[in-house]
């Protein structure tokens, strides 16, 4: 089982997003059959079985077993990852063109974190070694010396591209984001 599947399908993101769904694949966490679902959501098993079958199709499930009951064959399922991320390109952009130029935007900052979002995901958790790290903080800036911060930021960041940007070694992309606190975020 994956930790995590990127879902950049239509018809994945429909599978999934309905309520019973969801019910249905958070049992699939461990290997079961329908029948043993529908008892825990006291539903009926067809109508487990229904649900199942949508979530194997869209690829958001898979049958892992058989075993034969009273000379039925019944699938034993389970979900192919623990967590399911949705892209943000499923919902798309209303109105103009992105503003992928414009650095200060929070266009842009979405478009940086839906492709680190996207290049996280495609990564291979069965590596023996995923050397990676993640920093967050906060920064308090007046707003007289705003522009020297993100100055002296990207001076920082220029420095460090200049002097590992080379074509040797193992690549790494750093993304960084900068925005304003709001006061509902803790």
């Amino acid at each position: 089982m994956r930790d995590v599947l990127y879902l950049e399908e239509r018809e994945q993101a429909e599978a999934l997003l309905k309520p019973q769904r969801i019910e249905v694949l958070r049992q699939l966490a461990e290997p079961r059959t329908c029948t043993e679902i529908a008892a825990r959501l006291e539903q009926t098993p067809q109508r487990v079985y229904y649900h199942v079958k949508q979530l194997v199709a869209a690829g958001l499930a898979e049958q892992v077993a058989e075993r034969r009951v009273r000379g039925i064959s019944e699938g034993i399922y389970q979900a192919v990852a623990r967590s399911y991320w949705l892209s943000p390109r499923l919902v798309g952009r209303i109105g103009g063109a992105r503003r992928a130029q414009d650095e200060l935007s929070l266009g842009y900052l979405l478009d940086l974190m839906e492709e680190v979002q996207a290049d996280i995901a495609a990564l291979d958790r069965t590596a023996p070694e995923l050397p990676s790290i993640g920093v967050s903080g906060e920064i308090r800036v007046p707003a007289e010396r705003r522009q020297e911060f993100l100055h002296d930021l990207q001076s920082t960041l220029q420095d460090l591209f200049t002097r590992y940007g080379g074509a040797e070694g193992d690549a790494f992309k750093l993304a960084v984001a900068c925005y304003p606190k709001g006061d509902n975020h803790e």
